[in-house]
């Protein structure tokens, strides 16, 4: 489907039925977004959708509300799947802005949480089941769910689903759903498994793309350092003086996401990390903690880059550069959302030429280069450290160290590229 402008367009002309248009007449919202102008009135029909939208642009409501408003009138069960914990919240978080009205419960199945109190929950009937591929995949294998009923199923960020590994867990969950359903895939991209995905598990799907592959959202102004990994954290605390609003931060491994949190704490700032290490209650309360301003500034993986709903994040720092270019894209989409602007800071080591090239092939533009500010001197060590309080966040060793440590020198170790990519 050729992309059309949604400047004209309002709610009430998609095919909304009226009790869900007086909510969102509520909250005072009449314009949709250009990915729902083009999939709600689609997927009403009960059409197969493929979207390709970039994060913050609102496609939750693209197929929630076709979804809602589906099993409303004509029964049945949906079932949404999403890569993280995080996102499964947000998503049912925006439905049920909706279900209520329509008297359809909710109900979220993910990993870390009571496996016992996820199955009382099915004792309410939930109408619509959002859901993490592995926990799902556990219900499944102790027959606790049922997936029979099932008549819309929505692959939500599916590249990142597959990225994950979760494809095997996928393609066993579909195994249980009708064949005789509506299928609606979102995501952020379309590399080749999910074209392989639509055409084997999807029946004529329309293709709906409101931005360009890699768009990076608009109203992001784009900053580079190029920094040495030793100054990394000293050029962190100039800018958390230079700047004063809410801070998300990537680490690219977790273990790197725990140090930067305790030196931003050392530099006298409310900070709460997020990564694959923590439990789902300390993810939440981080979370929820930086939504209502508790903490000013969330270190977080990948794991976040997409399950994080927050308006108002002024700043988006990338500490590390991302493995894959395209998370770049992910990473920056949680600033300047609902049309607000934001700022998107990346910092380089000399060395990563290359990487800083492959990000700006994917977004088509230059990032701004910024020369390095005058630093704050180096931190005096702690008692008992051999580390300042907050440069130790970039003492790690590499695996080559750790190898060399073990086996007493030697050659450097060889392992994998991508060394510490787990989340």
């Amino acid at each position: 489907m050729t992309p059309q402008p949604a400047s004209s367009a309002t709610f009430s002309a998609l095919g909304i039925r009226p009790d869900i248009l007086r909510v969102l007449d509520v909250r005072k919202l009449v314009t949709p977004t250009p990915i729902q102008h083009q999939a709600i009135p689609v997927a009403l029909e009960g059409k197969d959708v493929v979207g390709i939208a970039q994060t913050g642009t609102g496609k939750t409501w693209a197929f929630g509300i076709p979804l809602l408003q589906r099993l409303a009138e004509h029964g049945g069960r949906a079932l949404v799947l999403v890569p993280t914990r995080e996102l499964a919240a947000q998503v049912e978080e925006s439905l049920l802005v909706f279900a209520p009205t329509v008297g359809l419960r909710t109900a979220v199945f993910v990993g870390g949480a009571s496996f016992g109190r996820q199955r009382d929950m099915l004792r309410a009937n939930p109408r619509v089941l959002i859901a993490t591929p592995g926990r799902l995949n556990d219900h499944l294998e102790q027959g606790t769910i049922t997936l029979k009923e099932v008549k819309i199923l929505v692959l939500d960020e599916a590249d990142r689903m597959l990225d994950m590994g979760f494809k095997p867990q996928i393609e066993r969950i579909l195994k249980h759903v009708p064949r005789e359903r509506q299928t609606m895939l979102f995501s952020a991209t379309m590399p080749q498994d999910i074209l392989r995905l639509a055409n084997t598990h999807m029946k004529t799907p329309l293709r709906i793309e409101v931005a360009p592959q890699g768009t990076a959202a608009q109203n992001v102004e784009q900053e580079l350092f190029i920094v040495r990994r030793e100054e990394k954290l000293r050029l962190l605390e100039n800018l958390l003086q230079e700047y004063h609003g809410t801070v998300l931060l990537f680490s690219r491994t977790k273990h790197g996401a725990k140090k930067i949190t305790h030196s931003i704490h050392a530099m006298g700032h409310t900070a709460a990390e997020i990564h694959a290490n923590r439990s789902l209650g300390q993810r939440r309360e981080a979370l929820q903690g930086f939504k209502n301003g508790r903490y000013r500034v969330l270190v977080a993986t990948d794991i976040a880059s997409r399950g994080i709903d927050v308006t108002a994040i002024e700043t988006v720092i990338n500490f590390d550069l991302p493995d894959d270019p395209s998370d770049y894209v992910h990473r920056i989409g949680r600033t300047a959302r609902a049309g607000r602007e934001g700022r998107a800071i990346s910092f380089a080591t000399p060395d990563q030429a290359k990487d800083i090239r492959n990000i700006e092939s994917l977004i088509r533009t230059s990032l701004r280069r910024k020369p390095l500010p005058v630093l704050p001197p180096a931190r005096i060590p702690v008692a008992g450290s051999t580390t300042s309080s907050f440069d130790g966040a970039q003492q790690e060793r590499r695996p080559w160290q750790h190898h060399q440590s073990r086996q007493g020198g030697g050659r450097p170790f060889q392992g994998k590229k991508n060394w510490g990519r787990r989340r």
